[in-house]
């Protein structure tokens, strides 16, 4: 796997996480690319929506369907995605799409939208069926298929979707038949063919909902049977689900519910109950959006939001009784995505392809990446502390922090880089990232722009072969930048006709304000006094007159007071001076 290392941390081994290679091979196309330049493993597909829903992935067919979660009218589309990464077609919708769901031998794909279900034909990607709703509007459908039939959610609202009621569907012929089954808040489903038979619905939770349930239902017969139910807030009202995703485990014995409240869940799927031995918690500041078992078993994906170096991705063994560490990354990057979206990931049936949906804070872009995880990796680190050059750091003049860098095991095939990030008063500012030489040296430039207390932390987020460095990080003192005065005044001067003193003011860094003036002082053999003091012109330069009121070595003082960036500077000249 290549890895883009400015956006993505990979933190952990997994030795025992060998994938299955046959077929991997990403080839960067249009609208594609491998992370960071170049190889098979990890492909970024920009995709050109500006909200998400659903992704299905169908291994038959090697095709990945992404529809967006637009709450408008306006007309839609799937798009379709093969495994590498590459935009393939698209199926048209009408009006926006929302929810998504494949049939248990993957030959239809059923897409809600507005007015009704519609079905496509997943060889030959062509409208073979439409399905009538009860209503036709605005609020998006969940859809999923469990016992051999297709089953999805109605909202009859136009607005404030996820507070209001909803109810849940099946179908007869055409035409869609109320179950009876329905909650307040937006239901979501879930089913595949791990229990063929077996529907999970999930309320999510809102104003009208503040303790959300989550059941699973028999659809094996030709009435929907309510299995177990469970809310998790206890008597104080903490620990309510706040659902983002489900998935149930290869053999349909587990279900694991991304939870943003609490993290991943493990439940025994017969009765909801915790399962004995639970997933480590997610890394601190990460909370859970997504989660997803591979098709053979062995894996889980459990996505996050998170900032910075925090990990926003999980991929590790599915017993959670294995002490493996996971593999772990974080996406940091405009070019693909700062976290994985809710409902986000999906794996092949074979365990070798991990499909992510990344999102970027704000929620109006999307990324699809296709990630082969490595199965090994070397640990990294950083080594003797960083330094400043220059020693002493001004405001405005550039700096180099300076460390070192040291990889084990194999060395990497493409440069390596370390990022870092300034804070100081003002907040982060993210800088650029570096390459780092051959010898592991590095130098990371900035420009401080204020006065004070500034931490440098560098981060290396690790590539294809090697695990990330604990970061290091530097305070430095930014002083202001220095001004000098420079002075010019002739040898001997007549105290009649008196004389001329010339000079400039010149400050590093930042511009000198305007307006300045420079206090002058006079010293004669009479003693001190202040004269008249001199404007600064806009280049710099200024003029003194004076008249002279003795004679003999009569030395003038200029100084300047400094400013918030700049520090003071004072410069003397003597002249003799004669009757």
């Amino acid at each position: 796997m290549n890895t883009s290392r400015h956006y993505r941390r990979i933190a952990a081994t997994l030795a025992a996480l060998t994938l299955t290679t046959v077929g991997l091979t990403a080839l960067a196309a249009p609208g594609a690319h491998a992370a960071d330049g170049g190889a098979a493993g990890d492909t970024v597909a920009k995709l050109p929506i500006a909200s998400y829903s659903a992704l299905v992935v169908d291994s038959v067919h090697e095709r990945v369907y992404v529809t967006d979660d637009r709450r408008d009218r306006s007309a839609g589309q799937v798009l379709v995605y093969n495994f590498a990464g590459q935009k393939v077609g698209s199926l048209p919708t009408g009006t926006a799409p929302s929810g998504m769901a494949l049939s248990a031998d993957s030959s239809r794909l059923y897409v809600s939208q507005s007015s009704g279900i519609l079905v496509f034909d997943t060889l030959t990607q062509t409208r073979t069926g439409f399905t009538f709703t009860a209503y036709d509007v605005g609020c998006p459908r969940d859809v999923a298929f469990a016992g051999g039939k297709e089953w999805h959610t109605e909202t009859p609202y136009y607005s404030d979707c996820d507070a209001q009621q909803s109810w849940l569907y099946g179908t007869s012929g055409t035409q869609s038949v109320n179950t009876g089954w329905n909650g307040a808040g937006r239901l979501r489903l879930t089913s595949g063919p791990e229990a063929p038979d077996r529907l999970v619905v999930a309320q999510t939770r809102s104003t009208t909902e503040p303790n959300p349930f989550l059941t699973t239902y028999d659809a094996g017969g030709d009435t929907l049977v309510r299995g177990p139910e469970r809310r998790f807030a206890d008597s104080d009202g903490h620990g309510a689900l706040d659902v983002k995703d489900v998935a149930q485990s290869a053999d349909g014995k587990r279900i694991a519910v991304a939870d943003a409240s609490y993290g991943t869940r493990l439940l025994d799927a017969a009765d909801l109950s915790d399962a004995a031995t639970a997933y480590q918690p997610l890394p601190e500041g990460a909370t859970a959006s997504a989660v997803s078992f591979s098709g053979d078993g062995k894996y889980l994906a459990r996505g996050a939001a998170a900032t910075g170096s925090t990990p926003d991705l999980l991929v590790q063994p599915a017993d959670p009784a294995d002490g493996t560490v996971p593999l772990e990354f974080a996406f940091d990057g405009v070019l693909d995505g700062d976290r994985v979206a809710p409902r986000g990931l999906g794996w092949s049936k074979d365990g070798s392809r991990l499909f992510a949906v990344t999102t970027n804070t704000y929620g109006n872009e999307y990324w699809l990446h296709v990630i082969q995880p490595p199965a090994a990796q070397y640990d990294s680190r950083f080594t003797g502390s960083l330094s400043t050059t220059p020693g002493q750091p001004v405001v405005g003049e550039p700096v180099g922090i300076r460390g070192r860098l040291e990889l084990d095991g194999t060395a990497p095939a493409e440069p390596v880089r370390v990022s870092a990030v300034r804070h100081d008063a003002n907040g982060d500012r993210k800088l650029a990232p570096v390459e780092v030489d051959p010898d592991g040296s590095f130098t990371v430039l900035d420009v401080p722009s204020l006065v004070g207390d500034a931490t440098y932390t560098v981060s290396f987020t690790g590539d294809v072969t090697h695990r990330p460095a604990e970061d290091i990080a530097l305070t430095v003192a930014v002083a202001k930048a220095p001004t000098t005065i420079t002075l010019t005044v002739p040898a001997e001067a007549s105290k009649a006709d008196g004389l001329e003193i010339t000079g400039k003011l010149t400050g590093q860094g930042r511009a000198l304000p305007s307006g300045i003036t420079l206090a002058v002082e006079r010293t004669d053999r009479k003693g001190t006094g202040a004269l008249t003091s001199a404007a600064v012109a806009a280049d710099g330069t200024f003029r003194i007159n004076d008249l002279p009121g003795a004679t003999g070595e009569v030395t003038y003082t200029v100084s300047y007071a400094g400013d918030d960036l700049h520090t003071g500077s004072t410069a003397s000249v003597t002249a003799r001076v004669r009757r």
